[in-house]
C-alpha cells in the first residue's frame, strides 16, 4: 500500500488531493498548521469509509525550521510528498515588507527543499517515489500586485525541473500542477465586479474545481506516470495559455 504525505492538507485544494489519493488506495499522512479542526473532521471520514487504509494527522509551522526534524520523525514510509500548503500576499512590491518575502520564500521554496532532503531515501525505496508541487500559473506567466508569490511559485517550476532530472535514476518523478483560478477560501474575498472580470478573461467561463486539480495530483500519482518527470502541468481553463 503506498503512502503520501500532504502538505497544506487543511486547505481546500489539499483536502481535495486527500480525498482524491484516499479513494485510489492510498495511505496518507495529512499536514496542517491551522485549521486543525477541519482536518481531524475529514481524516475521520476517510477512516470510516477507507478503513483498511491509514489515515495520520501531523503538524508542522513551516516557517520553523527547528521543527522539521520533529515533524520528520513521525513518518515512516512516504512514496509521495505533494506540496499544497501556501499562501500568497496581494500588494505592490516597494509595499511588500522583508518579514512578508521571507515567509513567502521560507513556505513555497525552503521548506520544501529541506524536507525532500530527508525524504529521498524513502521516496526511492520502492523505485516509484512522486514528488508534485501545487504551483501556479503565475510561476510561468506572473502577477502584478503579486510579484513576490510570482517568484517564489516560478523557483518550484524551476526546482522541479532540475530536481527531476537528478532523481530519474532513483524511480522518483518530480512534477508540478500549475492552476489557474480556483474555487477556494482564498479566492472569496473577491467582489462581485472582480469575479466578473476575472471569468470574462477565462475561456472557459468559470473557476477551476479543487477536485480537478486533485485529479491532475491523481495522475501524477499514478503508476502510469511513470515516465512523465520534470513537467508544468496548468489547469487553468485557457486562461493565460
Amino acid at each position: 500500500m503506498p503512502y503520501g504525505l500532504v502538505m497544506g492538507a487543511s486547505g481546500d485544494i489539499g483536502e481535495a488531493i486527500c480525498r482524491r489519493l484516499a479513494a485510489n488506495g492510498w495511505s496518507l499522512y495529512c499536514h496542517y498548521y491551522q485549521n486543525e479542526e477541519k482536518v481531524l473532521n475529514f481524516v475521520s471520514d476517510l477512516r470510516s469509509h477507507y478503513p483498511q487504509q491509514d489515515f495520520f494527522v501531523v503538524s508542522l509551522d513551516m516557517l520553523k525550521e527547528s521543527e522539521i526534524t520533529g515533524f520528520l520523525t513521525q513518518l515512516f514510509q512516504v512514496d509521495a510528498v505533494i506540496f499544497s500548503a501556501g499562501h500568497t500576499v496581494y500588494d505592490l512590491l516597494t509595499e511588500v515588507s522583508s518579514e512578508a518575502i521571507d515567509a513567502l520564500w521560507q513556505v513555497h521554496v525552503k521548506t520544501p527543499l529541506l524536507l525532500l532532503q530527508q525524504l529521498q531515501g524513502k521516496l526511492s525505496a520502492g523505485k516509484q517515489g512522486r514528488v508534485i508541487f501545487i504551483g501556479s500559473v503565475y510561476g510561468h506567466r506572473g502577477s502584478s500586485m503579486e510579484t513576490v508569490y510570482s517568484a517564489v511559485k516560478g523557483a518550484q517550476e524551476a526546482f522541479v525541473k532540475a530536481y527531476a532530472k537528478e532523481v530519474a535514476t532513483l524511480g522518483i518523478t518530480v512534477n508540478a500542477v500549475a492552476p489557474g483560478a480556483v474555487d477556494t477560501r482564498m479566492n472569496q474575498e473577491w467582489t462581485e465586479e472582480e469575479q466578473a472580470e476575472l471569468l470574462a478573461k477565462i475561456p472557459m467561463n468559470r473557476l477551476a474545481k479543487p477536485a480537478e486539480i486533485a485529479a491532475a495530483c491523481s495522475y501524477l500519482c499514478s503508476p502510469e506516470a511513470s515516465y512523465t518527470t520534470g513537467i508544468i502541468l496548468p489547469v487553468t481553463g485557457g486562461w493565460m495559455e
